[in-house]
């Protein structure tokens, strides 16, 4: 449910880091909570975002969540298929990342949450519902 591979953002958003490009989407437990995704909105390949700005919208037949960037960096590619298709994320959620980005500053990578430490805060956040 939540690969061991992967960085993790309070927000719900997952890091996949390969040098010094990452690629970015949401969690299972985000996509479990929009539940029927409908629609997603991704910036401009070229836009660069600061750690925690938000870069872009994921909307389900109940609600809308902002996604927010994880690590500063500049969009290099959009997952396109995410657009045309989004029920895709609830299909698989990690395999249908959101964008890719040229990481701008490595060490804010320390920041993230690892997979043990993101699914205490699922548990948190779930306890609180």
């Amino acid at each position: 449910m939540y690969p061991e591979d992967l960085k993790y953002t309070k927000t719900h958003e997952w890091v996949k880091i390969e040098g010094d490009k990452a690629k970015v989407g949401i969690s299972y437990y985000a996509q479990e909570q929009l539940n029927d995704i409908v629609y997603v909105e991704l910036p401009e390949v070229g836009s660069e975002f600061k750690k925690g700005e938000e870069f872009g919208v994921v909307e389900s037949v109940k609600s809308s969540s902002d996604v927010y960037m994880p690590l500063s960096g500049k969009v290099i590619a959009t997952n396109d298929a995410v657009v045309d298709q989004p029920e895709l994320l609830n299909e698989d959620p990690y395999k249908n990342w959101l964008i890719e980005i040229e990481v701008i500053n490595p060490a804010e990578a320390d920041e993230l949450m690892d997979v043990e430490a993101y699914k205490k805060h699922v548990e948190e956040e779930e306890n609180k519902h």
